[in-house]
């Protein structure tokens, strides 16, 4: 099991006994997982700084995914390519179901929103023959 200290944009909230926090990248780390275990999705889309991570052999779990916290509330927006052949409206429908249950039952906080956005469709065998094409172009 890996463990990652995320430490961006930590909210605090006040309570009889103390203070409790939560960084941004702790609800997108939770919120990417849980949309991950929804079959039909084959991942998340990340940015041009989740790719340079990968390329330097460092997984991003919160890859695909921003969120906005406040000291109650968190809206989520999630960044998938889905299988092909897949429902997409089920299996977005599912993945905001199951993004929502785990945030709020993890943290507390209520989610007022979590927008699944499908960047892509991947298409079994094809992503296999281009990195091949791709490999036969660059050395001999």
């Amino acid at each position: 099991m890996e463990v990652a200290c995320l430490a961006n944009n930590i909210k605090t909230t006040n309570e009889e006994n103390g203070s409790l926090s939560y960084a941004d990248d702790v609800v997108a780390a939770i919120a990417g997982m849980a949309a991950v275990e929804i079959d039909g999705i084959a991942s998340m889309c990340g940015n041009l700084g989740n790719g340079i991570a990968e390329l330097l052999g460092r997984k991003t779990i919160t890859k695909g995914v921003k969120v906005e916290v406040g000291k109650e509330e968190a809206a989520i927006d999630i960044y998938v390519i889905v299988e092909y052949g897949a429902l997409i409206p089920s299996v977005t429908d599912s993945v905001q179901t199951n993004v929502k249950k785990a945030v709020e039952t993890m943290t507390g906080l209520r989610v007022i929103e979590v927008n699944v956005h499908v960047q892509g469709v991947h298409v079994e065998g094809k992503e296999e023959i281009k990195e091949e094409k791709h490999e036969d172009k660059r050395v001999k």
